[in-house]
């Protein structure tokens, strides 16, 4: 993806960053060669963004070439809303009391160069600033009414405007920045740019082996993939697509993500529905019962139906938070007792919380479903001695063995029905949990981020699964592309 600075008078650029092109806006708005240019991430330096305004013109054409710009239509406009301003200071403003604490003033302005400033005691709320409004340049205002900070004003910064003591330092941050390798010399198979959001961790749902597979297999479908972090949430717009591998959850910076990367009209997996919709048990006990999806005895529970959990699914039972994942906020209680002190624990949290009956068994399948379709399976054993497939305590954790299984030796009821859950949720990248009991085929739960380890999930597939994957992406960007021909 080819780099173009944009601003009106390129004489006012000091910095000279290679493989980077400075632009005048006008031609960049008029000249034939722009406008057919088809890969192109554009750095929108303008003096201004007001409506209908040069800057405002270069964002607004960047996006209808399918050019990525920066800022976005969408930032330039949130830049002018006091509600957006309010919104963002609420967000972060256990970063803003703790950064700004220290201060002796009533008033402070802080610059923002490409998510950084000066003072590296400012770089968390820097790069904050800058993943909530992907400007190049900022320059916010901060307010301390009473004994607290707001954050009162945020303005784009021309470049001609930067005071010289900053000089030096903003060439160093923008040739960091832009300078970052990109696809100017990559060979010309490499159509896409995917960023893959990977912070390795015990809980990641991939590991490093699994990241590098899924690098490879996308370039040999003409992808290239970027391993991003939480901290570059306000690069989203420099990126044809995004694949979440990371553990999901509502109230988390991967949903930010993926919403982000939705409205800015990138292919993402795992869509902000998806998360929505596999994140919360109590949505999909809804699901499985509307739609006749066979699952365990299950009771939505909230303090007034407290009595009904026996009779409804019996006892002993599990009890799981609507979040839970990984096995966490996952209980078994075996009498009344231990059902109402665990349940009490479980309403602190969530004003619901579902009940479901107890269904021992020696392994759970996991099939994953990639756009509606089976294209591998495992078994998960419980690990020794446990319920469950993890068995968490203070010390250490301990996991179950993963048996990757060919689909074709895989029961077709659990096939099908593994297939049939996940219809209901959307079409993306799902891992359905199904237990085999006595005859019965119980679906327990639909996952967004299925676990993809190398070694594990891929034991059968091989490299297979993680072309599979980048397959779907291919056939999804081309299908933008001519949609937006």
């Amino acid at each position: 993806m080819l780099p173009l600075i944009v601003l009106e008078n390129p004489s006012r650029w000091p910095f000279d960053i290679p493989g980077v092109e400075v632009v005048p806006a006008r031609s960049y708005l008029v000249d034939p060669r722009f406008s057919e240019l088809r890969r192109a991430a554009v750095f929108n330096l303008c003096r201004h963004y007001r409506h209908q305004g040069l800057g405002y013109y270069v964002s607004l054409l960047a996006a209808a070439r399918g050019h990525r710009p920066l800022p976005s239509v969408e930032t330039v406009q949130a830049l002018r809303s006091s509600t957006v301003l309010r919104i963002v200071s609420d967000d972060l403003d256990d970063l803003i009391q703790h950064t700004l604490a220290p201060l002796k003033s009533s008033e402070f302005e802080l610059s923002v160069y490409f998510g950084r400033n000066l003072a590296k005691r400012y770089d968390r709320l820097s790069q904050a600033l800058f993943n909530q409004f992907p400007v190049p340049f900022l320059r916010a205002g901060f307010t301390l009414e009473g004994k607290r900070w707001e954050l009162t004003r945020i303005r784009a910064v021309a470049a001609g405007d930067i005071p010289d003591p900053h000089h030096d330092f903003v060439i160093s941050r923008a040739t960091e920045y832009l300078a970052r390798p990109r696809r100017v010399h990559a060979p010309p198979r490499y159509r896409y740019d995917l960023a893959i959001l990977f912070e390795d961790s015990d809980d990641a749902p991939s590991d490093e082996r699994a990241i590098r597979k899924f690098v490879r297999a996308g370039r040999k479908v003409g992808i290239e993939s970027w391993v991003i972090g939480s901290d570059d949430y306000g690069r989203i717009a420099e990126f044809d697509a995004l694949f979440i591998r990371e553990t999901t959850a509502v109230n988390h910076f991967t949903y930010r993500f993926s919403q982000r990367a939705a409205r800015e009209g990138l292919v993402v997996i795992d869509d902000p529905e998806s998360i929505i919709r596999c994140t919360n048990k109590v949505y999909q006990a809804e699901v499985f019962e509307r739609y006749d999806i066979p699952s365990p005895r299950t009771l939505v529970v909230h303090e007034g139906n407290v009595d009904e959990v026996e009779p409804s699914v019996g006892l002993p039972c599990v009890l799981k938070r609507p979040d839970s994942s990984f096995s966490a906020g996952v209980v078994r209680v075996s009498n009344q007792d231990e059902l109402k002190s665990r349940l009490a624990d479980f309403f602190e949290q969530s004003d619901l919380v579902v009940a479901q009956e107890f269904m021992p068994s020696a392994f759970d399948w996991r099939v994953g479903v990639l756009n509606g379709r089976a294209f591998y399976a495992c078994k998960y054993h419980m690990a020794k001695g446990h319920w469950q497939i993890i068995a968490r305590d203070s010390e250490s954790d301990k996991y179950g063995r993963v048996e990757a299984v060919a689909l074709e030796a895989v029961p077709t009821r659990v096939r099908d029905v593994a297939v049939r859950a996940a219809s209901h949720i959307g079409d993306g990248l799902y891992g359905i949990d199904v237990k085999e009991v006595h005859g019965r085929h119980v679906v327990m739960e639909i996952n967004d981020n299925p676990s993809i380890e190398a070694g594990y999930e891929d034991g059968v597939v091989k490299d297979d699964l993680y072309l599979d994957v980048m397959k779907l992406f291919r056939e999804r960007l081309d299908a933008r592309g001519r949609k937006a021909g």
